[in-house]
């Protein structure tokens, strides 16, 4: 394969030092835990000052929705441009997003709509930095360590997730919002400054023939699921599961919040995120079951039981397990889908189809966000108030007051997911999938792509 260099040097090969992988690998991870340390204290600030689930899920769907309009489109993007400055653009319009939300703070004049349009903001960035970041490394190593960096990358996107809710949790006992929102600021510049200077991605060599239009490209993919009805049923089990689990995630935080500390809070995200990380590993090192399908569906009673466990009782350690549980198996799910649609789909264009797979399969997680506030607020909470329709039925099991109706509605989101599991395994085209549907290539491809559902954020 002919490559060419960033500063437009041929090259004959993928270079083979792992050390711009390494710079722009830890530039990432340190970034990762910056935006967490501001998205956990904004989230808490919000809760906080007006204590309304609706308006704090609102700051969820405004992250989920740039993802769902944008992904095609930051797709062909990636495909279109230099890797390495398109990394660049989305850590830097990130950090001004964060940069506006901090002046706001200070100068006292912060609105919940200015949080909302800044997230907004930084996740229309992050919509280009997942794509460019994975197609990136398929220039950066040889094919044979793809498998290792594939590896490093979830590790370290999980491993952000466990530190960063901790140590927000720790630092918001004793520093002002703003100053945490500054640490943020920091690590984006770390992670650009590594880029700049440190790291190098050579250039794929060009399309020939005739290149398609910008939206024709960005069409390209869903016509090439629609073609294949097993990949169409597996799409739409996922955004079935994307539009139940969401709920239980963006509620863990005023779950806990209804009787703990934000220090709860934080231990609670960092063991739940922890299970991200374990089962991660996990999936590394056995890599799953033979029949993918099987690792897909499979994972189902972990999520119910791990619902079951946090939504039975107002207690910290019992929604950590639960959530550590959850979080568990959504590597073994991401894992076996992923593996899937690597096996289904042609490597050449796996860039669009991947990219409108995304799209797709989380479509309903932002409807599910917006749900998820009246949802709790309207129809569950005042279920198990202490004069609730269900405090004398359920109430001695679950117990009474603000924070039982949402476990009450993680156990009903338990339930139904296994309903539609039950039904997903019985349909035939998604069951009988892997024979239904010929594999397009020999052996897996190198990259992997994004993961169809969210874990927690």
């Amino acid at each position: 394969m002919t490559t060419q260099a960033s500063g437009g040097q041929p090259s004959n090969e993928v270079q083979t030092d792992f050390k711009p992988f390494l710079f722009m690998w830890i530039g990432q991870v340190v970034s990762l835990i910056g935006s967490g340390l501001t998205s956990f204290a904004v989230g808490v600030w919000v809760y906080q000052e007006t204590g309304n689930v609706t308006l704090f899920t609102l700051i969820a769907t405004s992250a989920a929705l740039p993802a769902v309009v944008l992904s095609p489109i930051a797709g062909v993007l990636v495909d279109r441009f230099d890797r390495k400055w398109m990394l660049i653009v989305s850590d830097t319009g990130a950090a001004l997003s964060s940069l506006a939300l901090l002046l706001l703070f200070r100068a006292d004049a912060l609105e919940l709509w200015h949080i909302y349009l800044l997230v907004a903001i930084n996740a229309a960035f992050n919509t280009i930095q997942f794509p460019a970041f994975g197609a990136a490394i398929t220039m950066l190593i040889p094919k044979k360590h793809f498998g290792r960096a594939s590896g490093m990358m979830q590790f370290g996107q999980s491993g952000a997730q466990v530190l960063a809710p901790l140590l927000a949790g720790m630092l918001m006992e004793w520093l002002p919002i703003p100053s945490i929102i500054a640490i943020d600021l920091t690590t984006f510049g770390v992670a650009v400054l590594l880029l700049v200077f440190l790291v190098r991605v050579p250039k794929p060599p060009a399309a020939t023939g005739d290149r398609p239009s910008f939206w024709r490209q960005v069409a390209f993919g869903w016509e090439y699921i629609r073609d294949r009805p097993g990949l169409v049923a597996l799409l739409g089990y996922f955004a079935c599961i994307n539009f139940l689990l969401p709920v239980s995630m963006v509620l863990v935080t005023p779950l806990v919040l209804s009787f703990a500390s934000t220090d709860d809070l934080g231990m609670v995200l960092s063991i739940s995120s922890a299970g991200m990380v374990v089962g991660s590993l996990v999936m590394a090192s056995w890599g799953g079951p033979k029949r993918r399908v099987l690792g897909v569906l499979g994972g189902a009673p972990f999520i119910v039981l791990g619902l079951f466990v946090a939504g039975f009782q107002a207690s910290v350690p019992l929604i950590a397990t639960g959530m550590f549980l959850f979080f568990f198996v959504v590597p073994l799910i991401n894992g076996s889908s992923q593996a899937i649609w690597q096996a289904k789909v042609e490597p050449a264009v796996q860039g669009r189809v991947f990219a409108m797979r995304r799209m797709v399969a989380q479509i309903t997680a932002p409807i599910a966000f917006l749900l998820a506030g009246p949802l709790a607020e309207r129809v569950f909470v005042p279920l198990l108030r202490p004069e609730g329709a269900l405090a004398g039925s359920l109430g001695p099991w679950l117990g009474t007051g603000e924070g039982r109706g949402i476990g009450l509605l993680f156990m009903t989101l338990a339930t139904l997911f296994l309903v539609i599991t039950v039904i997903a395994y019985l349909y035939p085209r998604l069951r009988d999938l892997e024979e239904l549907v010929p594999d397009a290539v020999p052996e897996t491809p190198p990259v992997e792509a994004e993961a169809d559902a969210e874990p927690a954020g």
